[in-house]
């Protein structure tokens, strides 16, 4: 079959006449049905709201007298659905999101209902009016409306902009003061502002912290760092203000509260502590979001990590040295280590602290649980003390241990050898002091030596050491200037033992996590293939472990050649389809990357079975996986991609799912599919052209 006339066929399958207005009037009528406004961005939901109640009238119209239309409106038509679904979608996310990050965010909002309103104009300016059956007052409504869209400019409300500034102003003056003087906090003028934003009693403040919880979520998944710290921060100052806004609020029944940890934290802030009770009495009182999940003590140094929960900072930093990479709290996967200050939350804690005369101690080790009251000051410091020589003791004889281990891997028999590297393993992977420690006394040059030796054993305990001790970023330097590189390449080609070879491509992706190292790692010629035999030949684990040291190198533009050359895009796609390997979201990553050189795209243009893997990706894979999918669905569309538009075209699954992953995917994945859309569209549109023709 001709691919235009193919084209033809599935543009009228996916676009009739008929059903593309009665989507138009349908999603209309949504749209104008949304009678409760939200607290943010009234008027210009209101302004866009009016602007869709005249286009409605025109749909209406259209649809009464059934006559075809020509072949030019149908793209219009398109683009004018594509932009009022993503304004439901924006007036929605308004309606359900949180009022105070909607606050925040006003000029990013705005910007978005502007940016809709402009793609209205531009729809508009190709609707062929002088060939539609409507009547003269829907055509001059219509075109009144396209001219004001083309005249629009970005609407700021400077009511919001005000209200922002003054809530920023006294949370600020929180974190400032917070230790200098008590009833510092204005809670007269904060309840009036967010009162101005929808929160008056108990019940809108937790259902705020719930909303503000789930942009947590959802801004952790796409790696939004600081937007994460931002969001919790205003999680720490609602919960706080509502404690003490309503301290005399009597408590619901908890069967009533929409959350359960919500109402474990709102009954412990809203008791008032009695400065007089014992300090026992005062640390069973802890509200419980100044305790840290994993030790349920007060936190002395809160902080955020990916997942955007937060803890203290000694509790988490000795879960994740001692080889953890999840979050406690959810289990999510952290996707990186960064420890963020949560000040807001330290600030509040000072100030609950100052008013219930607790000091926060530096010691773990207390009988107030890291609390003490000011008459034990003494106690304090010595605990203090003797926690200090406790860890300095710990610390000399991690030294004399990891001292000695050198000695024995210089001058040992192999059975030596083999008990001191497996000694070292284990010692490195306990925790950061010990992996700066261990390096210290010398033993990375003697590690890389043995990596050459012929017992299996000796081998895969000298490359699981390194690979733990290049988690201390200092030893990523120290393995590269030892010459490992080419023996951790020698490793992961024949070494003895399947888990030495996995354990050297783990290496490899702690190495590469350095730029300097993914040069110096990508020059090698024989690393790429070596990594690529494994991605062929490994256990799931081992696969995993070599798709992941492919990505890094392949952020580096240079290598991304190697790595086609080697071999690597047939693999990725079949492993997309292996779920023994369950590496499908690592594989989609690395063939993500890969679109970034030339010979990439045209290697996965070529394969056959991508485009409906992908498709059924879009709608069944993880959020990372759908992200992926739809990054690689439109860089193989665009720039001579014919061929994938055609394949997608006759697919009977890919406009459903694209249609889905534009309704419910993440931001990006949105704004992705709906340009993949607005694509497929416009071919359509330019093939039936051409048969006309």
């Amino acid at each position: 079959m001709d691919v235009a006339l193919s084209a033809v066929i599935i543009s009228e399958a996916f676009l009739p006449t008929g059903s593309l207005l009665e989507s138009l009037v349908h999603i209309s009528k949504e749209v104008c049905s949304m009678e409760k406004l939200p607290i943010v961005q009234v008027r210009n939901i209101s302004n866009m709201t009016r602007r869709i109640k005249l286009l409605s009238s025109l749909f209406e119209e259209m649809q009464e007298t059934n006559r075809s239309l020509p072949p030019s409106s149908i793209l219009c038509l398109t683009e004018l659905f594509s932009v009022i679904r993503r304004v439901k979608f924006r007036i929605q996310s308004c309606e359900d999101g949180s009022s105070l990050w909607g606050l925040m965010q006003t000029e990013l909002v705005s910007n978005q209902f502007y940016v809709l309103v402009k793609e209205m104009g531009s729809a508009l300016d190709i609707l062929p009016l002088s060939l539609l059956n409507v009547s003269a007052d829907i055509r001059e409504q219509v075109e009144l409306l396209h001219k004001q869209a083309k005249r629009a400019e970005l609407y700021i409300d400077l009511r919001e902009l005000q209200r922002r500034e003054e809530l920023l102003q006294l949370m600020a003056t929180n974190n400032e003061n917070s230790s200098k003087k008590k009833g510092f906090l204005d809670f007269g003028k904060v309840r009036e502002i967010l009162s101005s934003i929808g929160l008056r009693t108990p019940l809108d403040y937790e259902e705020e912290i719930l909303k503000l919880e789930e942009e947590v979520k959802k801004q952790a998944g796409t790696g939004g760092l600081i937007v994460v710290s931002n969001i919790n921060n205003l999680i720490s100052f609602v919960s706080y203000c509502k404690s003490m806004i309503f301290i005399d609020e009597p408590e619901r029944p908890k069967e009533e509260l929409k959350r359960s940890s919500s109402c474990s934290s709102s009954s412990s802030l809203n008791k008032k502590f009695d400065r007089s009770s014992s300090s026992q009495s005062v640390v069973a009182n802890i509200p419980d979001e100044f305790r840290c999940p994993i030790s349920l003590d007060l936190m002395r140094d809160p902080v955020i990590v990916a997942s955007g929960h937060t803890y203290d900072r000694n509790s988490i930093a000795q879960w994740i040295n001692s080889g953890h990479h999840t979050c406690p709290k959810s289990g999510q996967r952290l996707i990186h280590m960064a420890l963020i200050p949560n000040y807001a939350l330290k600030s509040l804690m000072e100030q609950w602290c100052q008013d219930n005369n607790i000091l926060l101690s530096e010691s773990k080790s207390s009988s107030l649980s890291g609390l003490e009251r000011s008459d034990t000051k003494r106690g304090q410091c010595e605990s203090a003390v003797d926690h200090i020589s406790a860890v300095k003791a710990a610390a000399d004889a991690v030294k004399m241990s990891a001292e000695f281990l050198v000695g024995k891997l210089a001058t040992g028999s192999p059975d030596i050898q083999r008990q001191a590297a497996y000694e070292l393993r284990l010692l490195a992977k306990t925790s950061m002091d010990n992996r700066r420690i261990i390096s210290e006394a010398g033993a990375i040059p003697f590690l890389v030596t043995l990596l050459s030796s012929h017992d299996p054993r000796i081998q895969e305990n000298v490359v699981t050491a390194l690979l733990n001790l290049s988690i201390f970023n200092n030893n990523k330097i120290l393995i590269m200037a030892a010459g490992a590189i080419d023996n951790i390449i020698y490793v992961l080609e024949s070494g003895m033992t399947m888990e030495a070879r996995e354990n050297a491509a783990a290496a490899i992706f702690s190495l590469s996590m350095v730029d300097d190292c993914k040069v110096a790692i990508g020059a090698r010629p024989r690393a790429i293939p070596a990594l690529v035999g494994l991605l062929k030949e490994g256990t799931p684990v081992g696969k995993k472990d070599a798709a992941t040291a492919l990505f890094n190198l392949a952020v580096y533009n240079a290598n991304k050649v190697g790595v086609v050359v080697a071999g690597a895009i047939p693999l990725l796609v079949d492993l997309l389809m292996d779920d023994k390997a369950a590496i499908t979201d690592d594989a989609l990553a690395v063939l993500a990357l890969l679109l970034g050189c030339s010979e990439g795209l045209e290697e996965i243009r070529k394969s056959k079975v991508l485009v409906p893997i992908l498709v059924d990706l879009l709608r069944f894979g993880s959020p990372k996986g759908k992200d992926n999918s739809i990054t690689l669905l439109l860089g193989l569309c665009k720039d001579g991609g014919e061929e994938v538009v055609r394949r997608l075209l006759i697919n009977p699954r890919s406009i459903p799912s694209l249609q889905s992953l534009a309704a419910d995917g993440s931001l990006r994945a949105r704004r992705k599919a709906d340009a993949l859309l607005r694509l497929l569209s416009r071919c359509c549109f330019q093939s039936h052209n051409q048969v006309g023709l």
